[in-house]
This record gives structure tokens, sequence and C-alpha cells, in this order.
């Protein structure tokens, strides 16, 4: 088993910058690739950015792209989300999950296997 832990999360204003951030505690060996997704009140979890086991490898939902950084500290176990020029609509919880079957990680919840408990972010305009 794989136990992740999310931090990070807040209140900002349109336009700052937040970085929250994932532990990964357990049977880290087993994860391969590693995700963050969130979810808006009312809305389905979506998709935000995946970086693979080696870092090497990223990607990201058209909405964040250029504004948003996924990084990974394989030392402390730790994979970090840099969110900068935050919008209204950037306003969710995030949830970090561990992919423990592909080495680059998907965009579908469906491909990860370890859920954290969620943080939330909050962006006012």
């Amino acid at each position: 088993q794989v136990q992740l832990v999310e931090s990070g999360g807040g209140l900002v204003q349109a336009g700052d910058s937040l970085r929250i951030s994932c532990v990964a505690s357990g049977r880290t060996s087993s994860v391969h690739a590693t995700g963050w997704f969130r979810q808006a009140p009312g809305k389905e979890r979506e998709f935000v950015a995946a970086i693979s086991r080696s870092g090497g490898s990223q990607n990201y939902a058209p909405s964040v792209k250029g504004r948003f950084t996924i990084s990974r500290d394989n030392a402390n176990n730790t994979v970090s989300l840099q969110m900068n020029g935050l919008k209204p609509e950037d306003t969710a919880v995030y949830y970090c999950a561990a992919d423990s079957r592909s080495v680059y990680g998907g965009r579908s919840r469906t491909d990860y296997d370890y859920w954290g408990q969620g943080t939330q972010v909050t962006v006012s305009s």
C-alpha cells in the first residue's frame, strides 16, 4: 500500500502563486508515476498534471500548461505542483494520485491506484 498526504493549499488572490506538495509513504518503490487532479464543486474530478518516476517526463492539461509546473524529489518521496498566475477557475480540491502500472502517468482517474485526501485551493477574484 501507498499513502499520500497533500499539503500547502490555501486562499489566494487572482494572479498569485501557490505551491502544493504530496508526500508518499509505504511501498513507494511500487510507484511509477504521480499525478495531480482537481475537483471543483459540482464538477467531475479532472486531470491537471503528471510526472514520471524519473521526473524526465511531464504532461499537463491545456488549461494549466504554461502556468503550473510539476516536479518531484525522489529522495524525499515528494511531488510538488507550483501554480503561478492563479485564476478563480482554478479553485478546487487538489488531489495527488500514484500510478503503479504506467511509467509516464495517464490523464484518466482510472490510471491511478492510490489517492490522497486532497487539499483545498481557493482563488478569489
